[in-house]
């Protein structure tokens, strides 16, 4: 790959960036991506300040504007996929299948979604209500009308395991309702972001409503939230950054999106189609190595099909090809640092400690190079255990038996800090259905780990504050307003 020192988005320039530049490293290779630029917090400022300057003039262009600029967007970045998938693949150890699908494609669905977005209604009529004569005013038939209104300055902080989609997923209905934007993209991955500011300018963005600044300094970050400029700021990644983040934020009540970890609780019944249940259970090992928030981690398997289960799982484990994200055969990828590799062996240790035990994996493969981890199963865990209740981020699952009915599953399912995406396989699509709604899940798929990309989307808990997606995400980067008057 390339070793080009990537320049900062600022104000609409191309900036050198005041504390030089980083190494990104490719998890399979651990070879140098590109370098990426470490912007100083005066930088920070810089960026903050500038889509605040811009916000007045983007805020009032129409709809039709706005979703030109997202439309034309989206076509010039589906052109760079030559060069954005190759990128993508190697900043995050993805294979070039996955790159292709979730980073580049993902991306350009995104910005044609939000295109059509900003073109949705963003004034809606509210029933007339009759007042009677009070201190304030005479009596009188009021009217009213329900806008909604960009919210203003939005810092958008990335998750490393998707950065591209990530960021379009904030960028893109950002821009819709008429926001501007600062973007901080995670340290280990950001170099195929540059390239959306790249399409975004030539397809007409005006200076200054989009930022993107990296560095791998904390100090950076929180300038971009903590900026007396910034209204809103929204965030994917950990609880424990998270938390930090809202603190900050809080202490001048800016609004906060916030989609946080996850333990994602998958209740295999009697009756479940175990093919499917399988199938969708050993995502955690072939999609991005696990390194998915909504990933079915923790298994809570009846026991009437508990061993078949588990011995499917360890033979599907088994079955699967590690690898270079290059071979097209691959299935399994590494993780993106040594650091997270790190953190992965720490939490296997830890269950084998506690007394789960390991089915399969638990070890690294024999390469020379890449942040490798095997497909690791655990089996007869109890919920109280640790691989039950943190989040590996990773390419493990944990196994928890149950003997009794629904009640149970529930009940244990239930009883985690998070609450973003939960699972059903159940026979009985009535009875699942009815499970589904006792969960305390952000979301809950039934007989599938796939999703609707239409819904809401966010956590109950410690998994996140508020929802995007589809319609839900123009709402959470809009402030709502009324205007009430005297009808005649």
């Amino acid at each position: 790959m390339s070793s080009a020192q990537q320049k900062l988005y600022i104000g609409g320039e191309w900036v050198e960036p005041e504390r030089g530049h980083y190494e990104v490293i490719n998890p399979a290779t651990e070879e140098v991506v590109g370098l990426a630029p470490e912007a100083s917090v005066e930088q920070a400022n810089a960026a903050t300040a500038a889509a605040a300057e811009a916000f007045g003039t983007w805020s009032r262009t129409t709809p039709q504007e706005r979703a030109g600029i997202l439309d034309r967007a989206a076509d010039l970045f589906l052109k760079m996929g030559g060069e954005v998938v190759p990128l993508a693949s190697a900043e995050t150890g993805a294979t070039l299948a996955v790159a292709g699908m979730m980073q580049l494609g993902t991306t350009y669905s995104r910005f044609k979604r939000y295109a059509k977005g900003a073109l949705e209604p963003t004034e809606f009529a509210i029933n007339p209500q009759a007042t009677p004569e009070t201190a304030l005013s005479k009596a009188g038939i009021f009217g009213a009308l329900e806008i909604r209104q960009p919210v203003g300055v939005v810092t958008c902080i990335t998750s490393y395991n998707n950065p591209l989609a990530n960021t379009a997923g904030k960028v893109a209905p950002a821009l819709a309702m008429g926001n501007t934007v600062v973007v901080k993209p995670a340290p280990q991955d950001p170099l195929a972001v540059y390239k959306m500011a790249e399409a975004l300018e030539e397809a007409g963005l005006p200076r200054g409503v989009l930022n993107i600044i990296t560095g791998s300094g904390v100090d950076v970050s929180e300038a971009t939230v903590d900026s007396p400029h910034v209204d809103m700021v929204s965030f994917t990644g950990s609880t424990l950054i998270g938390s930090r983040i809202a603190q900050v934020a809080g202490k001048t009540f800016k609004r906060q999106l916030m989609e946080l970890g996850g333990k994602g609780a998958c209740i295999v019944l009697d009756d479940a189609d175990l093919d499917a249940a399988v199938h969708g259970i050993g995502t955690v090992w072939s999609f991005y190595a696990g390194q998915i928030c909504t990933a079915p981690t923790r298994v809570i398997a009846q026991r009437g099909i508990y061993d078949q289960l588990v011995e499917r799982l360890a033979a599907y484990a088994g079955g699967l090809k590690i690898g270079s994200p290059l071979d097209p055969a691959t299935q399994v990828t590494p993780v993106i640092s040594a650091v997270q590799r790190g953190r992965v062996e720490a939490l296997i240790a830890k269950g084998r400690e506690e007394g789960a035990r390991l089915v399969v994996g638990g070890e690294r493969p024999d390469f020379e190079k890449g942040f490798y981890v095997a497909p690791t199963l655990f089996a007869d865990a109890t919920n109280e255990m640790t691989i039950a209740r943190e989040e590996f981020f990773g390419p493990v699952v944990t196994v928890i038996p149950f003997d009794g009915d629904e009640e149970e599953a529930i009940r244990i399912a239930n009883d985690s800090d998070y609450g973003l995406i939960s699972y059903v396989f159940a026979g009985d699509t009535t009875r699942a259905y009815g499970i589904a709604r006792r969960l305390r899940s952000g979301g809950v798929s039934v007989n599938t780990v796939g999703r609707n990309m239409e819904a809401p989307f966010g956590g109950f808990k410690q998994s996140g504050i508020g929802r995007d997606c589809g319609s839900h995400a123009l709402a959470a980067y809009s402030e709502i307003q009324s205007i009430v008057w005297p009808s005649a």
